[in-house]
């Protein structure tokens, strides 16, 4: 089994990439799923109250739209949210693969995480892939999804530069074109995977 880190700035197309990947046959795991999840834990929610106070939820639930205001203005609060969600994130990560059957095809497991880089993650994975466009295309991106372009910037400013992602990362896809160009680049790294795959369970 590969564990692959999937990484990519705001708005360029990690999930995309990962959907590409998951028709191949790879099994996907989305962190932005997993931290859905934990935002409904009575225990993250309580420790969430104590970092952001009252303010941070509305009519029972956590307001997301409050606590992204102030993590994307607040390096530092974002820092304190991500020590609360990471370590629980990872711990369901670890329970996900476990439950994952070892028998069959060669496992390919893809990790969609937006700040392997930014947290210093990487040694957690055995690859990682970039998935990159111009700021200028994932702005647009962002906009389309209803994102008004000051926060879109403000969002991409709080990564670290995509080409020093790409120039970390043992692949990069170029989600910058057509579908098809993206898919033929995820169709060629996923072929290579599979061969290091079937070379680590031989050893």
């Amino acid at each position: 089994m590969i564990k692959v880190g999937l990484t990519g700035n705001f708005g360029m197309g990690k999930t995309t990439v990962a959907e590409l990947f998951r028709s191949l046959g790879a099994y996907v795991i989305n962190t932005d799923k997993i931290v859905e999840e934990l935002l409904n834990d009575n225990s993250v929610m309580n420790e969430i109250k104590k970092l952001f106070g009252e303010e941070a939820f509305l009519e029972g639930k956590i307001n997301k739209k409050y606590i992204s205001q102030i993590v994307f203005e607040n390096p530092l609060m974002r820092i304190y949210l991500e020590n609360i969600l990471h370590p629980k994130v990872f711990e369901k990560i670890d329970e996900i693969i476990k439950n994952i059957p070892t028998r069959g095809e060669p496992k390919i497991v893809i990790i969609e995480a937006p700040v392997i880089f930014e947290r210093g993650y990487q040694n957690r994975f055995d690859i990682i892939i970039t998935v990159y466009t111009t700021e200028e295309i994932a702005i647009e991106r962002l906009q389309k999804k209803g994102i008004p372009r000051d926060e879109a910037i403000k969002r991409l400013k709080a990564q670290f530069p995509i080409e020093m992602k790409k120039s970390k990362s043992d692949y990069v896809i170029d989600n910058s074109e057509s579908i098809e160009k993206t898919k033929a680049q995820v169709e060629e790294i996923f072929q290579k995977l599979t061969l290091l795959e079937r070379r680590y369970a031989g050893n």
